[in-house]
């Protein structure tokens, strides 16, 4: 059941409508800004994740937490409702505090990198990590589903994570090229944040 469908084309689809509108509220941005920039930070996660469950622990790790901590059965829906509806409502258990944790072990030393090079491409800027703390518990329910759903196991939802990466890398676009150059500047460990931030400009003056 190989879907030719993207991860990120999936989880987009299911957060039209109300999801972003919600979003766009808390954010104070436009509707279609805020889905400029829900499309470029999707990704953005996924592929980061798709980087961390590349090596065989790093894939045992995300697959332990997926399941300790996001497959409650909850369907999507009903997590959209408790983290954007509600904020603070006790089924959420602190969204904000909860998706701050999870962006921690997915950019890990380069969450502010990743931030800074979204909010200057999204034209987000501060916005830009409070975007990606809402994204971040979406992102990992819907891959809990998608692993109870497909019977994954550790290896092959870091293949179909590294699929996802490969990809976004592929296909460009905003979203693969922030991707692409947090990955390469960690790759080598020595670019700096102006490196992302002159990419994000550039994207950001292509499309503008």
């Amino acid at each position: 059941m190989n879907s030719p469908t993207s991860l990120v084309s999936e989880l987009m689809a299911q957060l039209q409508g109300a999801p972003l509108q919600q979003m766009a509220q808390q954010l104070g941005t436009s509707t279609s800004q805020t889905e400029t920039a829900v499309s470029a930070a999707l990704p953005l996660l996924l592929g980061s994740l798709g980087r961390n469950a590349a090596q065989p622990q790093g894939a045992m790790d995300l697959f332990g937490a997926l399941q300790r901590n996001h497959s409650g059965g909850a369907d999507l829906g009903g997590l959209l409702g408790s983290l954007l509806g509600g904020g603070a409502s006790s089924s959420a258990g602190g969204g904000q505090l909860d998706g701050a944790a999870i962006l921690g072990h997915i950019f890990g030393g380069n969450q502010q990198r990743a931030e800074a090079g979204l909010g200057q491409a999204t034209g987000l800027g501060a916005n830009a990590g409070q975007l990606l703390q809402m994204l971040a518990p979406i992102v990992m329910s819907f891959l809990a589903q998608r692993m109870n759903a497909g019977g994954m196991d550790a290896g092959s939802l870091g293949q179909v994570l590294n699929q996802e990466k490969e990809r976004a890398q592929q296909q460009g676009g905003l979203g693969g090229g922030l991707l692409g150059s947090l990955l390469d500047q960690d790759g080598d460990g020595q670019v700096g944040l102006s490196d992302l931030l002159k990419i994000g400009g550039g994207l950001l003056g292509g499309r503008r």
